[in-house]
């Protein structure tokens, strides 16, 4: 058997994807809007498609089309939400006030879980490797579950327990995550990410920020170096080589493309900083590409990921 090789890699072009951009911007602009769903298929479409994982492609096949349904509902929920606490600033009562705003805040709270669990199952639903799709199995409930719990803790802990927060979404996240017959898994620690948090805070203030590229470092091996794929009862680990001379010399490529381009090097600068991560992840292990089958149903509604989209909640893995 042909021996591929299973580095990750990625192709994006800075002037086509400021082509790619610019169009999304101009026909957003003139839609008053309303083009925002093709804009966000069309970005996806070509994030995908530059990204290359043993030697193949990926594809992402969401619609505008698809992706405009979900965000006309994902609108009318926040705008819902919205005019509740409109409603109760302008009732001219304390109370109705308070409620309005409570009610407000626990309808996002409850959103969140809801935005991640359909957003993931229709981000993978439609991302596609060697015309394998990949596919999201997680519970609904099971996540409110953890969603709930982790975001009180977090408070009542004043944040403390963000870290163990964190890396229980991720793992049961990622345990749900097939891309075929594969089946994904996350062995981080609470514990660890604590401390990498921790001491990354506090020597980032200590060295005047010296510290803080080995500290996106430790984040970036933390999140890829625990993730596993299982194929066939063979477990392969994937692996980052990113160094910190990597973070500092993107950090500052990145700086000067947006700050003295006036922002037209904004493209060029989202494209180095995925190359710096994607083209420094490899899967260690036994994988065969030429067994991965077909698993996954299909699932075609964007809401949750226009949800994410509007609360800010990225689908880093």
């Amino acid at each position: 058997m042909e021996i591929v090789s299973t580095k990750v890699n990625f192709y994006g072009d800075g002037a086509k994807y400021f082509g790619i951009l610019i169009v999304n911007l101009l026909l957003t602009i003139v839609t008053l809007g309303l083009y925002y769903a093709w804009a966000r298929a069309k970005n996806l479409q070509y994030l995908y498609g530059e990204t290359e994982f043993a030697g193949s492609r990926f594809t992402f096949h969401g619609t505008g089309r698809e992706m405009f349904k979900g965000f006309v509902k994902a609108i009318a929920i926040v705008l819902m939400l919205i005019l509740v606490s409109q409603a109760g600033q302008f009732s001219g009562s304390k109370v109705i006030a308070l409620l309005g705003g409570l009610i407000y805040t626990i309808g996002i709270l409850l959103l969140i879980p809801i935005a991640i669990h359909g957003g993931l199952r229709y981000r993978m639903s439609r991302t596609s490797w060697r015309g394998i799709h990949f596919g999201y199995r997680g519970d609904l409930k099971e996540l409110f579950d953890i969603c709930i719990k982790g975001i009180l803790l977090t408070i009542f802990t004043l944040g403390i327990y963000s870290s163990w927060f964190h890396c229980n979404l991720r793992r049961y996240l990622e345990s749900n995550i097939r891309l075929g017959n594969c089946k994904f898994s996350f062995e981080g620690k609470g514990g660890d990410l604590f401390w990498i948090n921790f001491k990354g805070l506090f020597l980032s203030i200590f060295t005047l920020g010296i510290y803080l590229f080995w500290y996106i470092r430790n984040l970036n091996h933390y999140s890829i170096n625990n993730s596993r794929i299982e194929q066939d009862g063979n477990i392969c680990s994937f692996k980052s080589s990113l160094a910190p001379g990597d973070v500092f010399v993107t950090g500052f490529i990145i700086y000067f493309l947006v700050v003295f381009t006036l922002g037209l090097g904004t493209p060029w600068a989202i494209l180095r900083q995925m190359r710096m991560v994607l083209d420094n992840v490899e899967l260690e292990g036994a994988f065969n590409p030429d067994a991965v089958i077909q698993t996954e149903e299909n699932y075609s509604d964007a809401t949750g990921d226009d949800l994410l989209s509007m609360l800010d909640i990225g689908l880093d893995f």
